[in-house]
């Protein structure tokens, strides 16, 4: 009996000691520096407390608010064009007066409408937009138009004008009658309109043709380039003829020409600036006006077609006077 008993008590020992080793102590976590180490009990009490109103920078973050990545453009081309913003202005050659021969104010006017000309009034590379950007960025200034006593023709770069004013020139403006309450006719006043770039049809150049002894050539030089403008005349069929909008010094105006491509119909790779297009000839004008005594202009005394007929014949005896210099 006491045999018994006593494997009795030897067995449930043993299972006991089994059964404590196989029991999992749970693990006990070590605080951990920085973290707050309060009750969960205290924790919401102390969250309870605080401001729960977002700030911005608390909002959550969105694909929206996500910044974006720097664009990458591709290159339109398999290269990059880059000659002609890095173009230089080439100097003209000095010329002494002393050394000047001869000399002839020549007024000339380029026709946009003409084929060898509308290359200056596409839309991919306009003449105009090019002025018309450096006038506003102030690069470029114009000069009024309107004569004055110190300058009769108006052409002679006297009067600055700001590029608000010069823009409110370029406008299509309109002669529009003043009506008053009783429907008579009191006055006239110019009303401008937009701007379109296409209006603009004619430049007009100055240049003096001189033949420099000292180098023995005979050549011209742009002195100023005017865009031209037509005014109307409000509730008539009448059209004023075309005026110079403002003259533009040509010799400044050669540093912003030499940085912008004309645009070439037969290749698109030559690199033509609209400075080369000027000093290469690269246009066809007509005479309008020469210097002579009475200050005429050929308008005045040719009319139609003798108009054309004489700006031919004032181009001859300009390449003539030339030509009768040599003697064999």
């Amino acid at each position: 009996m006491k045999s018994r008993f006593l494997i009795f008590v030897l067995c449930l020992a043993c299972v006991t000691a089994f059964a404590q080793s196989k029991k999992k102590k749970a693990p006990v976590k070590k605080p951990v520096a920085g973290k707050n180490t309060t009750a969960p009990n205290t924790a919401s009490k102390q969250t309870s407390m605080l401001d729960t109103t977002k700030k911005p920078t608390d909002a959550p973050i969105t694909a929206d608010a996500t910044p974006a990545k720097p664009f990458d453009r591709p290159l339109d081309g398999y290269y990059k064009k880059s000659n002609i913003q890095n173009n230089k202005v080439t100097p003209y050659a000095n010329v002494r007066e002393s050394d000047v021969v001869f000399a002839k104010r020549v007024w000339e006017e380029i026709d946009l409408r003409e084929k060898v000309n509308a290359y200056l009034g596409s839309p991919k590379s306009r003449l105009i937009d090019v002025l018309m950007d450096a006038i506003a960025a102030g690069e470029l200034t114009a000069y009024d138009p309107i004569p004055t006593k110190d300058d009769p023709n108006g052409d002679g770069f006297a009067v600055p004008l700001t590029p608000a004013k010069a823009k409110a020139k370029m406008a299509d403006s309109s002669l529009v009658n003043i009506i008053n309450a009783n429907g008579e006719k009191t006055g006239s006043k110019m009303v401008a309109g937009e701007f379109q770039p296409d209006s603009i049809i004619k430049y007009r150049i100055k240049e003096d043709w001189i033949f420099d002894k000292q180098r023995s050539v005979w050549e011209p030089r742009i002195i100023g380039i005017a865009p031209m403008i037509k005014q109307k005349v409000e509730g008539a069929n009448l059209a004023l003829d075309y005026q110079p909008a403002f003259w533009i010094y040509f010799p400044a105006a050669r540093q912003v020409l030499v940085t912008h491509e004309a645009f070439n119909r037969n290749n698109d790779a030559t690199d033509l600036s609209f400075d080369d297009v000027f000093l290469k000839r690269l246009f066809h004008g007509y005479v309008v006006k020469v210097s002579n005594d009475k200050d005429e202009r050929i308008k005045d005394y040719a009319q139609g077609i003798d108009k054309l007929y004489e700006s031919e014949r004032i181009k001859k005896q300009l390449m003539d006077w030339e030509l009768n210099l040599w003697q064999y």
